[in-house]
């Protein structure tokens, strides 16, 4: 940080200037950034949605069990 400090003092005035508006440039740009929709949370297929709850995984088991069962179903009535 010191380092960053001391080029400062040595600066002349037209690099002054451009770091001035590098800055205004940067600040600006910032702004923006805020303002604009990140294009997952303020998506419109969002609407009328809810989060997965925690028993997610239940109903993943079942399928995997609904899914061996029929399988399991397929092999024995082809013997």
């Amino acid at each position: 940080m010191a380092l960053f400090v001391q080029q400062n003092d040595n600066r002349s005035k037209l690099q002054e200037q451009v770091a001035a508006e590098l800055q205004e440039k940067l600040k600006k740009r910032a702004e923006i950034d805020k303002t604009l929709p990140d294009g997952i949370t303020d998506s419109a297929y969002l609407k009328g949605t809810k989060q997965t709850t925690s028993l997610a995984w239940v109903w993943i088991a079942i399928v995997i069990f609904a899914i061996a069962a029929f399988v399991f179903f397929i092999v024995l009535s082809s013997k």
